[in-house]
Order: structure tokens, then sequence, then C-alpha cells
């Protein structure tokens, strides 16, 4: 009985339900507001430097307009990435190591295969041989083998590293250009005068073009000083020498390698 009349009351309270619903205007849809849209980043400003004065001064005062050489910025103002830094230097230097160590094996040693001792009876431990790790003379047990440290790291972080570490040098005015590096002779001692006049101790040359041999020859005995290609410069270098300095074709030859493609919408919304 009680189960029928729970059975009745359930239509009742559909129904109140159902009068108790409150009709709400119908309304137009509204339009969807338009997405906002997504504007590229501006085109970075070049960098600016002035040039460095060069060994050789030819005659005639350069301009000013003409003594500022304008660098790419994606090439040298990257941001600072220091653990992109920490993996190419440790590329590098494991590229340095030979890894030539070699010890002996057991079956490397010299010596005869005879059992020095009889099995039993001796009251020592059993030997097989003269040759084993544990006998003095014997072989080494676990030792090193010849081996390749090298580590592998992709071109493009290679590339990054190259850029990080220019514009640091870049950053902390320790970045310099030459307009060239052609010297008249090969006397260290006028050379070195020079480059104490200037200031350009502790500095890397680096070059685009096969260096003279005047400057090569005088550069060779200076202390605290090195002259190099394009070609055999490495991040690491970058990074241990105190100010790098790099003539105009060295540059170029920089920036055609390193260069990023800007955006053409970038490139768009600069001009507008």
């Amino acid at each position: 009985m009680l189960r029928r009349a729970a059975a009745s009351k359930r239509p009742l309270r559909r129904v109140a339900a159902a009068t108790q619903r409150v009709t709400r205007p119908r309304t137009l849809p509204t339009k969807t507001p338009p997405l906002p849209s997504v504007t590229a980043a501006p085109v970075a400003s070049p960098v600016c430097l002035t040039l460095t004065t060069p060994f050789k001064c030819t005659k005639g005062t350069p301009s000013h307009a003409s003594n500022l050489v304008l660098l790419d910025p994606t090439v040298f103002d990257h941001p600072i990435r220091r653990d992109i830094l920490h993996l190419c230097v440790t590329h590098y230097r494991d590229s340095l190591r030979q890894g030539s160590a070699n010890t002996k094996t057991r079956s490397e040693r010299s010596g005869t295969g005879r059992k020095p001792f009889k099995q039993k009876g001796g009251g020592v431990a059993r030997a097989g041989d003269l040759r084993s790790p544990i006998q003095h003379g014997g072989g080494v047990a676990f030792g090193p083998k010849p081996r390749d440290f090298s580590t592998k790291l992709p071109r493009k972080v290679l590339q990054m590293g190259m850029r990080v570490a220019l514009s640091l040098k870049v950053k902390e005015n320790l970045f310099g250009v030459m307009p060239s590096m052609d010297w008249p002779n090969g006397k260290t001692k006028h050379l070195s005068q020079k480059i104490d006049a200037l200031g350009l101790r502790r500095t890397l040359f680096v070059t685009g073009e096969t260096p003279p041999v005047e400057l090569e020859r005088a550069m060779r005995n200076i202390p605290l000083t090195k002259l190099t290609t394009l070609d055999q410069l490495s991040i690491y270098e970058i990074l241990q020498w105190q100010r790098v300095i790099m003539d105009i074709k060295a540059v170029d030859m920089v920036e055609a390698v390193l260069r990023k493609e800007v955006p053409l919408a970038s490139v768009a919304l600069e001009e507008s």
C-alpha cells in the first residue's frame, strides 16, 4: 500500500514542478566579439658600434658617419643563454681529450702460463698463473683503454652558442670592429708599441681573410695577443679572451652564416 501511495504522488510532483517554471523572454543571439589581432614583434634595431682605430692609419680622417658600423641584431644582440654556452664549452673541451690512456690486461702481459704452485696443501690461496691482477707485475683489472671522449651537439645549438658569445662581448663593451688589419712590416717591436698605444692588450684579433704575412710574423711573439682566422675561431676562445676584435670582412661572413630571417609580417608592421 505504501508503494502504491508513493507511486500515485510522483505525477503530482512533476506537474507542480512544471507550473513553477519561470518563462524567460526570448533574446536574439548576440554577435561573438572579434578575436584580438595577433601582431608580430617589431624588428629590433641594429647594433651601432664605433670602428676601432686600425693598426695602419690611412691619410684623411674619416667622418663621424663613416666611423660607425651597424651590426645585425639577430647575431650581435641575442639573449644571453648560459646553458647554451655551457653546452658548447663542454662540447669543445671534450673534443680536446686524446683518450689515449691504455693498460695491459692479464692476457696482454708477458710471462709464463705455468701454474706457480700446486693447487692444495701449500696453505695459501690457489693461483692459476703469475699474470693475474692480484700478482705483482700482473695485468690491470678494469683499466683504461683508448676511447673517444668527443660528444655530439646539434649544429643549431653551436650556431646559437656563437651568437650568444658574440652578443655577450658586445653587451660588455669588449667587442670591436676594425676596417682592416694591414701592417707594413714584420717588426714585433713596432706592432707591440702600436697595440700598447691603442690599449688592445689581452685581445683576440679575428680576420676573415688570409692574414698578412707581416702582421702574422709581428704578432707571433707579442704576449697576451693572438691572431686567428674565422675558420679557426671557436666559442671557447671567444669566452677565454678578454676582448675580441674582428675586421669588416669577418663581420660580414659571420652575419651571412648566423643571420636569422625576419618574418615578413614584422617587416610590414615596422614599415607601417
